[in-house]
Protein backbone atom coordinates (compact mmCIF):
# COMPACT_ATOMS: atom_id res chain seq x y z
CA UNK A 1 0.00 0.00 0.00
CA UNK A 2 1.29 3.46 -0.94
CA UNK A 3 -0.04 6.98 -0.51
CA UNK A 4 -0.83 7.03 -4.22
CA UNK A 5 -3.00 3.94 -3.70
CA UNK A 6 -4.98 5.97 -1.16
CA UNK A 7 -5.67 8.68 -3.74
CA UNK A 8 -3.00 11.16 -2.67
CA UNK A 9 -1.60 13.33 -5.48
CA UNK A 10 1.84 12.53 -6.84
CA UNK A 11 3.49 15.79 -5.75
CA UNK A 12 2.42 15.24 -2.13
CA UNK A 13 3.59 11.61 -2.23
CA UNK A 14 6.92 12.77 -3.68
CA UNK A 15 7.36 15.30 -0.87
CA UNK A 16 6.86 12.54 1.70
CA UNK A 17 9.12 10.12 -0.16
CA UNK A 18 11.91 12.71 -0.13
CA UNK A 19 11.89 12.31 3.66
CA UNK A 20 11.72 8.52 3.54
CA UNK A 21 7.97 8.32 4.18
CA UNK A 22 6.55 5.89 1.65
CA UNK A 23 4.16 3.48 3.38
CA UNK A 24 1.06 4.67 5.24
CA UNK A 25 0.19 3.60 8.78
CA UNK A 26 -3.17 1.90 9.46
CA UNK A 27 -4.88 5.11 10.66
CA UNK A 28 -3.78 6.80 7.44
CA UNK A 29 -4.99 3.90 5.29
CA UNK A 30 -8.43 4.09 6.90
CA UNK A 31 -8.87 7.84 7.42
CA UNK A 32 -7.46 9.35 4.22
CA UNK A 33 -9.96 7.82 1.72
CA UNK A 34 -12.90 8.80 3.95
CA UNK A 35 -11.62 12.33 4.56
CA UNK A 36 -11.01 12.88 0.84
CA UNK A 37 -14.76 12.50 0.27
CA UNK A 38 -15.47 15.48 2.55
CA UNK A 39 -16.91 13.30 5.31
CA UNK A 40 -16.49 14.34 8.96
CA UNK A 41 -14.16 11.96 10.78
CA UNK A 42 -13.34 10.88 14.33
CA UNK A 43 -9.94 9.21 14.11
CA UNK A 44 -8.58 7.13 16.96
CA UNK A 45 -5.18 5.41 17.00
CA UNK A 46 -2.36 4.93 19.44
CA UNK A 47 0.09 7.78 19.71
CA UNK A 48 3.04 7.59 17.35
CA UNK A 49 1.11 5.95 14.51
CA UNK A 50 0.81 8.84 12.05
CA UNK A 51 -2.40 10.68 12.88
CA UNK A 52 -1.05 14.02 11.63
CA UNK A 53 -0.85 12.86 8.01
CA UNK A 54 -4.18 11.07 8.49
CA UNK A 55 -5.93 14.43 8.60
CA UNK A 56 -3.22 16.61 7.04
CA UNK A 57 -2.88 14.98 3.62
CA UNK A 58 -6.61 15.10 2.80
CA UNK A 59 -6.98 18.77 3.66
CA UNK A 60 -3.82 19.68 1.71
CA UNK A 61 -5.11 17.80 -1.32
CA UNK A 62 -8.65 19.21 -1.19
CA UNK A 63 -7.26 22.76 -0.99
CA UNK A 64 -5.74 22.07 -4.39
CA UNK A 65 -2.34 22.48 -6.04
CA UNK A 66 -2.60 26.28 -6.11
CA UNK A 67 -5.04 27.37 -3.38
CA UNK A 68 -6.35 30.90 -3.06
CA UNK A 69 -4.69 33.07 -0.43
CA UNK A 70 -6.21 33.28 3.04
CA UNK A 71 -6.99 30.94 5.93
CA UNK A 72 -9.04 27.95 4.76
CA UNK A 73 -7.92 25.15 7.11
CA UNK A 74 -7.58 25.36 10.88
CA UNK A 75 -5.83 22.75 13.05
CA UNK A 76 -6.29 23.36 16.78
CA UNK A 77 -3.85 21.77 19.25
CA UNK A 78 -3.44 21.96 23.06
CA UNK A 79 0.28 22.80 23.41
CA UNK A 80 2.89 25.01 21.78
CA UNK A 81 5.25 22.10 21.20
CA UNK A 82 2.56 20.14 19.38
CA UNK A 83 1.67 23.22 17.35
CA UNK A 84 5.25 23.53 16.12
CA UNK A 85 5.47 19.80 15.37
CA UNK A 86 2.22 19.59 13.40
CA UNK A 87 3.07 22.71 11.42
CA UNK A 88 6.46 21.24 10.50
CA UNK A 89 4.83 17.99 9.33
CA UNK A 90 2.34 19.85 7.15
CA UNK A 91 5.09 22.05 5.69
CA UNK A 92 6.91 18.86 4.76
CA UNK A 93 3.86 17.55 2.92
CA UNK A 94 3.34 20.86 1.06
CA UNK A 95 6.99 21.15 -0.05
CA UNK A 96 6.03 20.83 -3.73
CA UNK A 97 3.07 23.23 -3.55
CA UNK A 98 2.74 26.98 -2.93
CA UNK A 99 0.43 26.18 0.02
CA UNK A 100 1.58 28.07 3.11
CA UNK A 101 1.38 26.76 6.70
CA UNK A 102 1.59 29.10 9.70
CA UNK A 103 2.08 28.14 13.36
CA UNK A 104 0.06 30.44 15.63
CA UNK A 105 0.84 30.04 19.34
CA UNK A 106 1.53 32.03 22.49
CA UNK A 107 4.89 33.00 23.91
CA UNK A 108 6.06 34.53 20.63
CA UNK A 109 5.69 38.06 19.28
CA UNK A 110 2.44 38.73 17.45
CA UNK A 111 4.09 40.54 14.55
CA UNK A 112 5.66 37.53 12.80
CA UNK A 113 2.51 35.45 13.06
CA UNK A 114 0.30 38.32 11.84
CA UNK A 115 2.67 38.77 8.90
CA UNK A 116 2.20 35.11 7.91
CA UNK A 117 -1.57 35.47 8.14
CA UNK A 118 -1.53 38.66 6.06
CA UNK A 119 0.74 36.95 3.50
CA UNK A 120 -2.17 34.56 2.89
CA UNK A 121 -1.28 31.34 4.75
CA UNK A 122 -3.97 28.81 3.84
CA UNK A 123 -3.37 26.35 6.71
CA UNK A 124 -3.20 27.61 10.29
CA UNK A 125 -2.01 25.38 13.13
CA UNK A 126 -2.63 27.04 16.46
CA UNK A 127 -3.31 26.96 20.17
CA UNK A 128 -6.72 28.27 21.28
CA UNK A 129 -5.56 31.29 23.29
CA UNK A 130 -3.50 32.93 20.55
CA UNK A 131 -6.07 32.13 17.84
CA UNK A 132 -8.81 33.80 19.88
CA UNK A 133 -6.60 36.80 20.71
CA UNK A 134 -5.85 37.45 17.04
CA UNK A 135 -9.50 36.98 16.12
CA UNK A 136 -10.58 39.53 18.74
CA UNK A 137 -7.99 41.97 17.41
CA UNK A 138 -9.40 41.53 13.89
CA UNK A 139 -6.01 40.22 12.77
CA UNK A 140 -7.41 36.80 11.93
CA UNK A 141 -10.56 36.03 9.96
CA UNK A 142 -11.85 32.47 10.33
CA UNK A 143 -14.98 33.10 8.30
CA UNK A 144 -13.66 31.21 5.26
CA UNK A 145 -12.48 28.08 7.05
CA UNK A 146 -13.38 24.98 5.04
CA UNK A 147 -11.64 22.41 7.23
CA UNK A 148 -11.31 22.34 11.01
CA UNK A 149 -9.29 19.73 12.89
CA UNK A 150 -8.99 19.14 16.62
CA UNK A 151 -5.75 17.27 17.25
CA UNK A 152 -5.62 15.54 20.66
CA UNK A 153 -9.37 16.00 20.63
CA UNK A 154 -9.94 14.35 24.01
CA UNK A 155 -7.97 17.13 25.69
CA UNK A 156 -9.39 19.87 23.48
CA UNK A 157 -12.93 18.88 24.46
CA UNK A 158 -12.09 18.60 28.15
CA UNK A 159 -13.46 21.21 30.53
CA UNK A 160 -10.27 23.29 30.57
CA UNK A 161 -10.23 23.93 26.82
CA UNK A 162 -13.91 23.54 25.97
CA UNK A 163 -15.01 27.23 26.22
CA UNK A 164 -12.18 28.32 23.89
CA UNK A 165 -12.90 25.50 21.45
CA UNK A 166 -16.60 26.40 21.37
CA UNK A 167 -15.66 29.99 20.60
CA UNK A 168 -13.41 28.91 17.74
CA UNK A 169 -16.17 26.76 16.29
CA UNK A 170 -18.46 29.81 16.48
CA UNK A 171 -15.93 31.81 14.43
CA UNK A 172 -16.02 29.25 11.59
CA UNK A 173 -18.79 28.52 9.03
CA UNK A 174 -21.30 25.75 9.65
CA UNK A 175 -20.55 24.00 6.35
CA UNK A 176 -16.93 23.19 7.19
CA UNK A 177 -15.51 19.65 7.25
CA UNK A 178 -14.59 18.74 10.83
CA UNK A 179 -12.10 16.06 11.86
CA UNK A 180 -11.17 15.01 15.39
CA UNK A 181 -8.10 12.88 16.06
CA UNK A 182 -6.66 11.47 19.29
CA UNK A 183 -5.09 8.40 20.84
CA UNK A 184 -7.81 8.19 23.49
CA UNK A 185 -11.46 8.96 22.87
CA UNK A 186 -13.73 8.22 25.85
CA UNK A 187 -17.40 7.71 25.12
CA UNK A 188 -18.42 10.99 26.73
CA UNK A 189 -15.97 12.86 24.52
CA UNK A 190 -17.26 11.11 21.39
CA UNK A 191 -20.81 12.12 22.31
CA UNK A 192 -19.72 15.72 22.81
CA UNK A 193 -17.68 15.70 19.59
CA UNK A 194 -20.72 14.84 17.52
CA UNK A 195 -22.22 18.15 18.61
CA UNK A 196 -19.75 19.84 16.27
CA UNK A 197 -19.86 17.32 13.44
CA UNK A 198 -22.27 16.12 10.77
CA UNK A 199 -22.71 12.34 10.88
CA UNK A 200 -19.01 11.60 11.49
CA UNK A 201 -17.38 8.29 10.66
CA UNK A 202 -15.60 6.91 13.74
CA UNK A 203 -12.38 5.18 12.68
CA UNK A 204 -10.42 3.06 15.17
CA UNK A 205 -7.09 1.86 13.85
CA UNK A 206 -6.51 -0.78 16.55
CA UNK A 207 -6.43 -4.54 16.17
CA UNK A 208 -9.33 -6.25 17.98
CA UNK A 209 -6.98 -8.33 20.14
CA UNK A 210 -4.55 -5.49 20.77
CA UNK A 211 -4.16 -4.16 24.30
CA UNK A 212 -4.64 -0.60 25.43
CA UNK A 213 -0.92 0.13 25.11
CA UNK A 214 1.25 -0.43 22.08
CA UNK A 215 2.65 -3.95 21.90
CA UNK A 216 6.09 -2.70 20.89
CA UNK A 217 6.59 -0.81 24.17
CA UNK A 218 7.88 -2.84 27.14
CA UNK A 219 6.40 -1.60 30.41
CA UNK A 220 8.16 -1.82 33.78
CA UNK A 221 6.39 -0.66 36.93
CA UNK A 222 8.47 -0.16 40.08
CA UNK A 223 7.61 1.02 43.57
CA UNK A 224 10.61 3.28 43.99
CA UNK A 225 11.65 5.27 47.03
CA UNK A 226 12.27 8.99 46.92
CA UNK A 227 15.70 8.82 48.59
CA UNK A 228 16.89 6.36 45.95
CA UNK A 229 14.99 7.49 42.86
CA UNK A 230 17.73 9.65 41.31
CA UNK A 231 20.23 6.82 41.64
CA UNK A 232 17.81 4.42 39.95
CA UNK A 233 17.34 6.87 37.10
CA UNK A 234 21.10 7.31 36.74
CA UNK A 235 21.56 3.56 36.36
CA UNK A 236 18.70 3.22 33.88
CA UNK A 237 20.31 5.93 31.77
CA UNK A 238 23.34 3.66 31.36
CA UNK A 239 21.34 0.67 30.11
CA UNK A 240 22.57 -1.04 26.97
CA UNK A 241 20.97 0.44 23.86
CA UNK A 242 19.64 3.48 25.67
CA UNK A 243 19.11 6.33 23.21
CA UNK A 244 17.11 9.51 23.57
CA UNK A 245 15.10 9.48 26.78
CA UNK A 246 12.16 11.49 28.07
CA UNK A 247 11.65 11.76 31.84
CA UNK A 248 8.23 13.02 32.91
CA UNK A 249 7.78 14.88 36.21
CA UNK A 250 4.69 16.11 38.01
CA UNK A 251 5.64 19.76 38.52
CA UNK A 252 7.74 22.44 36.89
CA UNK A 253 9.96 22.68 39.95
CA UNK A 254 10.54 18.95 40.00
CA UNK A 255 11.41 18.88 36.29
CA UNK A 256 13.96 21.63 36.80
CA UNK A 257 15.55 19.92 39.80
CA UNK A 258 15.70 16.48 38.22
CA UNK A 259 17.34 17.99 35.14
CA UNK A 260 19.94 19.80 37.25
CA UNK A 261 20.57 16.66 39.29
CA UNK A 262 21.22 14.61 36.17
CA UNK A 263 23.53 17.25 34.73
CA UNK A 264 25.48 17.24 37.99
CA UNK A 265 25.75 13.45 37.71
CA UNK A 266 27.30 13.85 34.27
CA UNK A 267 24.31 13.24 32.01
CA UNK A 268 23.41 15.32 28.97
CA UNK A 269 19.99 16.55 30.12
CA UNK A 270 17.79 19.54 29.43
CA UNK A 271 14.46 20.64 30.92
CA UNK A 272 11.12 21.54 29.32
CA UNK A 273 8.34 23.07 31.39
CA UNK A 274 5.91 25.97 31.58
CA UNK A 275 8.08 28.30 33.64
CA UNK A 276 10.61 28.52 30.82
CA UNK A 277 10.35 31.24 28.17
CA UNK A 278 9.13 30.13 24.77
CA UNK A 279 12.59 30.72 23.35
CA UNK A 280 14.14 28.49 26.02
CA UNK A 281 11.51 25.79 25.41
CA UNK A 282 12.23 25.78 21.70
CA UNK A 283 15.98 25.63 22.31
CA UNK A 284 15.52 22.63 24.60
CA UNK A 285 13.40 20.82 22.03
CA UNK A 286 15.83 21.67 19.23
CA UNK A 287 18.77 20.35 21.29
CA UNK A 288 16.85 17.15 22.03
CA UNK A 289 15.78 16.56 18.43
CA UNK A 290 19.30 17.14 17.11
CA UNK A 291 20.86 14.85 19.71
CA UNK A 292 22.90 17.62 21.32
CA UNK A 293 20.99 16.68 24.47
CA UNK A 294 19.79 13.10 24.75
CA UNK A 295 17.68 13.41 27.91
CA UNK A 296 14.59 15.63 28.12
CA UNK A 297 13.09 16.17 31.58
CA UNK A 298 9.59 17.51 31.07
CA UNK A 299 6.20 18.14 32.61
CA UNK A 300 2.90 17.10 31.03
CA UNK A 301 3.34 19.96 28.53
CA UNK A 302 5.51 17.60 26.48
CA UNK A 303 3.33 14.49 26.70
CA UNK A 304 1.45 15.42 23.53
CA UNK A 305 4.01 17.55 21.74
CA UNK A 306 7.11 15.43 21.22
CA UNK A 307 7.37 13.49 17.99
CA UNK A 308 10.96 12.29 17.95
CA UNK A 309 11.28 8.93 16.24
CA UNK A 310 14.39 7.67 18.06
CA UNK A 311 13.26 7.97 21.69
CA UNK A 312 14.15 4.59 23.21
CA UNK A 313 13.10 5.12 26.84
CA UNK A 314 10.40 6.99 28.73
CA UNK A 315 10.68 7.28 32.51
CA UNK A 316 7.70 8.41 34.57
CA UNK A 317 9.45 9.94 37.57
CA UNK A 318 6.00 10.26 39.11
CA UNK A 319 2.71 8.52 38.36
CA UNK A 320 0.57 10.52 35.89
CA UNK A 321 -2.89 11.71 36.79
CA UNK A 322 -4.79 8.99 34.93
CA UNK A 323 -4.55 6.27 32.32
CA UNK A 324 -4.95 8.70 29.42
CA UNK A 325 -1.95 10.72 30.57
CA UNK A 326 0.09 7.53 30.92
CA UNK A 327 -0.76 6.44 27.38
CA UNK A 328 0.31 9.78 25.97
CA UNK A 329 3.51 9.84 28.01
CA UNK A 330 4.72 6.38 27.10
CA UNK A 331 3.68 6.99 23.51
CA UNK A 332 6.72 9.24 23.11
CA UNK A 333 8.71 6.02 22.57
CA UNK A 334 8.06 3.14 20.19
CA UNK A 335 7.09 5.56 17.43
CA UNK A 336 7.01 4.99 13.68
CA UNK A 337 7.35 1.22 13.98
CA UNK A 338 10.22 1.25 16.47
CA UNK A 339 10.30 -0.46 19.86
CA UNK A 340 10.61 1.28 23.19
CA UNK A 341 10.85 0.90 26.95
CA UNK A 342 8.69 2.69 29.53
CA UNK A 343 9.48 2.74 33.25
CA UNK A 344 6.99 4.09 35.78
CA UNK A 345 7.89 4.87 39.40
CA UNK A 346 5.08 4.52 41.93
CA UNK A 347 5.51 6.22 45.30
CA UNK A 348 3.75 4.90 48.40
CA UNK A 349 1.23 7.74 48.37
CA UNK A 350 0.38 7.04 44.71
CA UNK A 351 -0.57 3.38 45.10
CA UNK A 352 -4.31 4.09 44.96
CA UNK A 353 -3.95 6.12 41.79
CA UNK A 354 -1.75 3.46 40.26
CA UNK A 355 -4.32 0.74 41.00
CA UNK A 356 -6.91 2.77 39.09
CA UNK A 357 -4.56 3.14 36.11
CA UNK A 358 -3.64 -0.55 36.30
CA UNK A 359 -7.29 -1.57 36.19
CA UNK A 360 -8.11 0.78 33.31
CA UNK A 361 -5.19 -0.40 31.16
CA UNK A 362 -5.30 -4.03 32.30
CA UNK A 363 -1.62 -4.18 33.15
CA UNK A 364 -2.20 -6.97 35.65
CA UNK A 365 0.24 -5.40 38.11
CA UNK A 366 -1.76 -3.76 40.92
CA UNK A 367 1.20 -4.09 43.28
CA UNK A 368 4.34 -2.62 41.66
CA UNK A 369 7.62 -4.42 42.34
CA UNK A 370 9.52 -2.84 45.21
CA UNK A 371 12.73 -1.67 43.61
CA UNK A 372 16.01 -0.15 44.78
CA UNK A 373 19.05 0.98 42.81
CA UNK A 374 20.75 -2.23 43.94
CA UNK A 375 17.88 -4.58 43.01
CA UNK A 376 19.01 -7.44 40.78
CA UNK A 377 15.78 -7.36 38.76
CA UNK A 378 16.39 -3.71 37.82
CA UNK A 379 19.68 -4.62 36.13
CA UNK A 380 18.14 -7.67 34.48
CA UNK A 381 14.92 -6.01 33.29
CA UNK A 382 16.65 -3.04 31.68
CA UNK A 383 19.89 -4.66 30.56
CA UNK A 384 22.16 -2.63 32.84
CA UNK A 385 25.72 -3.85 33.27
CA UNK A 386 26.46 -5.22 36.78
CA UNK A 387 28.22 -2.73 39.02
CA UNK A 388 26.87 0.33 37.18
CA UNK A 389 26.43 3.38 39.41
CA UNK A 390 24.06 6.29 38.86
CA UNK A 391 26.80 8.87 38.49
CA UNK A 392 29.31 9.17 35.68
CA UNK A 393 31.32 12.08 37.04
CA UNK A 394 32.11 13.60 40.42
CA UNK A 395 29.73 16.20 41.75
CA UNK A 396 30.45 19.78 40.77
CA UNK A 397 28.49 21.13 43.70
CA UNK A 398 30.24 23.69 45.90
CA UNK A 399 31.19 21.93 49.17
CA UNK A 400 29.24 22.98 52.25
CA UNK A 401 30.97 25.29 54.68
CA UNK A 402 32.30 23.90 57.92
CA UNK A 403 29.74 23.73 60.67
CA UNK A 404 26.73 23.57 58.41
CA UNK A 405 23.93 21.33 59.53
CA UNK A 406 23.42 18.56 56.97
CA UNK A 407 19.95 17.10 57.04
CA UNK A 408 19.93 15.67 53.56
CA UNK A 409 17.67 18.52 52.53
CA UNK A 410 16.96 17.64 48.95
CA UNK A 411 13.33 18.62 48.39
CA UNK A 412 12.79 15.71 46.01
CA UNK A 413 13.62 13.38 48.84
CA UNK A 414 17.36 13.48 48.20
CA UNK A 415 19.56 11.16 46.22
CA UNK A 416 21.79 8.29 47.03
CA UNK A 417 24.84 10.42 46.33
CA UNK A 418 24.76 11.59 49.94
CA UNK A 419 25.40 15.24 49.15
CA UNK A 420 22.36 16.21 51.12
CA UNK A 421 21.34 19.86 51.43
CA UNK A 422 22.52 21.27 48.14
CA UNK A 423 21.37 24.64 46.90
CA UNK A 424 19.16 23.09 44.24
CA UNK A 425 17.45 20.50 46.36
CA UNK A 426 16.48 22.74 49.27
CA UNK A 427 17.55 25.75 51.31
CA UNK A 428 20.85 25.15 53.05
CA UNK A 429 21.14 26.30 56.61
CA UNK A 430 23.81 28.91 57.27
CA UNK A 431 26.78 28.02 59.42
CA UNK A 432 26.12 28.61 63.10
CA UNK A 433 27.98 31.58 64.50
CA UNK A 434 28.72 32.48 68.03
CA UNK A 435 25.93 34.47 69.58
CA UNK A 436 23.54 33.88 66.72
CA UNK A 437 20.21 32.13 66.93
CA UNK A 438 18.32 30.43 64.17
CA UNK A 439 14.61 29.74 63.91
CA UNK A 440 13.31 26.71 62.15
CA UNK A 441 11.19 27.48 59.09
CA UNK A 442 7.51 27.84 59.81
CA UNK A 443 5.36 25.11 58.32
CA UNK A 444 3.86 26.14 55.02
CA UNK A 445 5.90 29.32 54.55
CA UNK A 446 8.83 27.82 52.67
CA UNK A 447 11.08 30.49 54.27
CA UNK A 448 14.16 30.37 56.48
CA UNK A 449 14.65 33.24 58.89
CA UNK A 450 18.27 34.25 59.20
CA UNK A 451 20.09 36.47 61.70
CA UNK A 452 20.34 40.17 60.92
CA UNK A 453 24.11 39.90 60.86
CA UNK A 454 23.75 37.78 57.75
CA UNK A 455 21.86 40.56 55.90
CA UNK A 456 18.53 38.81 56.23
CA UNK A 457 17.34 37.37 52.96
CA UNK A 458 14.13 35.52 52.27
CA UNK A 459 13.60 33.05 49.53
CA UNK A 460 9.96 32.48 48.83
CA UNK A 461 9.24 29.45 46.80
CA UNK A 462 6.81 29.69 44.01
CA UNK A 463 3.83 27.39 44.10
CA UNK A 464 4.43 24.34 41.96
CA UNK A 465 2.10 23.35 39.21
CA UNK A 466 2.54 21.08 36.27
Amino acid sequence: MTFRDLGIDQDIADALAAKGITEPFPIQEQAIPVALTGQDVIGQAKTGTGKTFGFGLPLIQILGPNPALGAQALVVVPTRELCIQVAEDLKLATANRPTMVAAIYGGKAYEGQVAEIEAGAQILVGTPGRLIDLSKQKKLDLGNIRFMVLDEADEMLDLGFLPDVERLFAYTPDGRQTMLFSATMPGAIVTMARKYQNKPVHIRANEPDEGHTKADIKQFIYRAHSLDKDEVVGRILQAEGRGKTVIFCKTKRQASKVSEELIDRGFNATALHGDMSQEAREKSMAAFRSGKRDILVATEVAARGIDVDDVTHVINYTVPEDEKALLHRVGRTGRAGRTGIAVTFVDWEDLTRWKHINDALQFGQPEPTETYSSSAHLFEDLNIAPGTKGRIRASTMVPKTAGSNDRGGNSRGGSSSGRGGNSRGGDKKPAQRSGSTEKKPEHGTGEHKRPASNRQRTRTRRSSDS
